[in-house]
């Protein structure tokens, strides 16, 4: 499938989503969500490549507004690895997180967050959407993909 294809796909889909109610903040699955949301950027912002390795897809697709796409998650680690660890801290906004469940499949996860770079503590950090989609494997859940949006 072509990546226009692809990113019209996933604009159908979140469209979709979006038209229907988020789950409550007190359901196991949004509870679910949030955790692993933790897990991976508790992973993300102390190197822990092992971890988010696990929580990540083997079919994983990143789009980055600023980026581009990324279709390896063997690429996106080494990335992650080269180029962000010990650079910058990932935090959430409060409050920013909506879950949506995708039936027979996982969820979609939106919300908001902030990158600080560590080398510039006193540098602005500018809140930036992003959604991922939680796949549901039964034991475990990976990310499928991500859409990373900077330029606000």
């Amino acid at each position: 499938m072509g990546t226009l294809k692809k990113i019209l796909v996933l604009v159908f889909i979140i469209v979709a989503i979006a038209s229907q109610a988020q789950v409550a903040e007190d359901s196991d699955l949004y509870k679910r969500v949030v955790a692993l949301d933790k897990e991976m950027f508790d992973a993300y912002n102390t190197c822990d490549m092992v971890t988010q390795g696990k929580l990540m897809d083997e079919d994983l697709e990143f789009y980055h507004d600023m980026g581009g796409l990324a279709t390896s998650k063997s690429d996106v680690l080494k990335s992650i690895e080269e180029n962000i660890c010990g650079k910058v801290t990932r935090t959430l906004v409060d409050g920013s997180i909506e879950v949506h469940e995708i039936p027979g499949f996982g969820a979609v996860e939106i919300g908001m967050h902030k990158f600080h770079n560590n080398q510039e503590p006193n540098a602005k950090s500018i809140p930036s959407r992003f959604i991922t989609i939680w796949k549901n494997n039964g034991s475990d859940w990976t990310i499928t993909r991500v859409i990373s949006l900077h330029k606000n």
